[in-house]
């Protein structure tokens, strides 16, 4: 146990870190940082997909079955991340945005965030009392996921009427809920029975979810034959790379 709890806090801060991407809105020029990310959030569709189907479901199956709780289990994190979508999107403002009045937006955009890299935290530490491969693909295919998303987020704060360095405090701050998530998540298996049995297949739905709802619609808004070809290897080496941590099992 004392193995899992230290490979669930190392991840989970290694994550709560993936916030300071932002930076690189700043480092990189933005034409240039626009064409990497297209291909970042390729591979992470790749990879989303691929824990998804290719660790977190098949071991829960193997270890629970694939019965009628598990396909509910997998739909509640479907709409799970459809709700806190909707929470975010949901209030708007009609007052200039300025240093001293953040939009609603941005402020919706940190609770949601912190929401989700708190239920991130704790379906990496869940992840891990599957078995300690399964951690660490959990783990890699949400910080994939995070580098696009963080520095989007950071974009949106800045746009939204922060500084950069509130920006990037701000964006730290939600994203170290993900510490919390991992340490109630550790906790709440030891008092809930079968936890595992819930959380792995709704972080199944969450990834599917992001993956099938956020990104992919990103993809096509880049069109031409050579950049279609470029993003479908990206998500081909997303999975392939999951496949390749079959082979810690």
């Amino acid at each position: 146990m004392i193995e899992i709890w230290a490979y669930s806090l190392v991840s989970v801060i290694l994550v709560s870190f993936v916030s300071f991407a932002g930076i690189f809105l700043f480092a990189i020029n933005l034409k240039k940082l626009e064409k990497l990310l297209i291909y970042l959030v390729s591979f992470s569709v790749g990879a989303l997909l691929g824990d998804a189907f290719i660790h977190l479901l098949p071991e829960i199956i193997e270890e629970a079955g694939f019965g009628l709780d598990i396909s509910l289990y997998l739909l509640f994190g479907l709409l799970f991340s459809f709700i806190i979508e909707k929470f975010i999107r949901w209030r708007h403002c009609h007052v200039p945005t300025s240093k001293h009045h953040p939009h609603p937006f941005a402020i919706m955009n940190l609770v949601g965030d912190g929401v989700h890299n708190f239920i991130d935290g704790i379906i990496i530490s869940v992840s891990y009392l599957v078995s300690i491969p399964v951690g660490i693909s959990t783990t890699l295919a949400v910080i994939f996921h995070e580098i696009p998303q963080e520095i989007g987020d950071f974009g949106v704060l800045i746009h939204g009427g922060f500084s950069k360095t509130k920006a990037l405090f701000f964006n730290f701050l939600t994203a170290a809920t993900a510490i919390l998530g991992g340490v109630v998540g550790l906790i709440a298996s030891v008092y809930v029975e079968h936890i595992t049995y819930f959380l792995i297949p709704f972080a199944a739905g969450n990834f599917i979810y992001i993956a099938g709802s956020d990104l992919i619609p990103e993809l096509h808004k880049k069109e031409g034959v050579k950049e279609s070809l470029l993003q479908l290897l990206a998500v081909i080496l997303g999975i392939g790379v999951m496949m390749l941590l079959l082979l810690l099992e």
